[in-house]
């Protein structure tokens, strides 16, 4: 659950090519697959990085994990209770992974519903989102020890989040993308159940326009630490980098505390972001 305003943001760049070269090999060594991009050399509307899907499977009824998932880069997209598009609150996910559970080279396309639902503990390499739905990813795990990873990948053309995150437990995200989106990642603001919420994001290429990198609530003891953070195609410095709430467990809106770093919640130097 997040706040109501949050909500309400409806849908709807030039890379250099040596940091695309760099994305595309790391995800080649995360995944052991192979990965087929467009050019390097592209313009700032083409994503330089973006696989090219190897098939494709329409889903009516969400994929349950556990253990380990490897979509071997094939499209997923939803169908039938998985496919009006929309933006609904308490959406069903294509993908919901058990605690543990490891979800790899997958690509989710349109329409995507909620995305991937993580319970526990949880581990998301090189998965890609053409056009988020509600949430590309929410994390759920109740666990002060609950760890999430996501490790390469990308996502575009989020109305409001693309990483909602309403669980305990620390989340680290690596090596990723998220182009024409509204929040990166969203600690949440008004959910029933509060937790003190750990998140790590490094090596991170921003295409804008994105209206928040990170939204933490500084109320309960969050963080957020940033680092090579890269921002393409923002001269006037739209985004913000971090942004700090008081959060509440009641569903009214959190307030908006701050911007920027802080050295307590959003702790960053000023080399950790630049622009492209």
């Amino acid at each position: 659950m997040t706040a109501p305003a949050e909500q309400r943001v409806r849908h709807r760049r030039r890379v250099s090519g040596r940091r695309a070269v760099i994305g595309s090999v790391a995800a080649l060594a995360l995944t052991g697959g192979a990965l087929t991009t467009t050019s390097l050399l592209a313009g700032a509307d083409a994503a330089a990085t973006w696989p090219t899907a190897k098939g494709s499977k329409a889903v009516t009824k969400t994929i349950k994990v556990s253990g380990t998932y490897d979509g071997k880069l094939r499209k997923f997209f939803g169908r039938g209770a998985l496919g009006d598009g929309s933006q609904d609150e308490g959406q069903d996910p294509i993908f919901e992974l058990a605690d543990g559970a490891v979800l790899r080279n997958v690509v989710i396309g349109v329409p995507g519903a909620d995305g991937v639902h993580c319970k526990g503990s949880c581990t998301l390499k090189n998965v890609w989102w053409l056009d988020v739905g509600e949430d590309a990813a929410s994390f759920k795990g109740t666990s002060s020890k609950a760890v999430y990873k996501v490790v390469g990948g990308g996502a575009r053309k989020a109305s409001d989040k693309v990483l909602q995150f309403n669980g305990a437990g620390k989340l680290t995200v690596t090596g990723f993308r998220v182009e024409n989106s509204g929040k990166l990642v969203r600690s949440c603001g008004n959910c029933k159940k509060q937790y003190k919420r750990t998140i790590v994001l490094g090596d991170i290429d921003v295409v804008a326009p994105l209206k928040v990198i990170v939204g933490v609530n500084a109320n309960y003891g969050d963080t957020a630490t940033l680092s090579g953070i890269r921002i393409h195609g923002d001269p006037k410095k739209k985004v913000k980098t971090c942004v700090r709430f008081k959060g509440n467990s009641s569903g009214r809106e959190p307030t908006r505390i701050g911007v920027g770093a802080d050295g307590t919640t959003c702790k960053f130097p000023s080399s950790a972001v630049t622009y492209k």
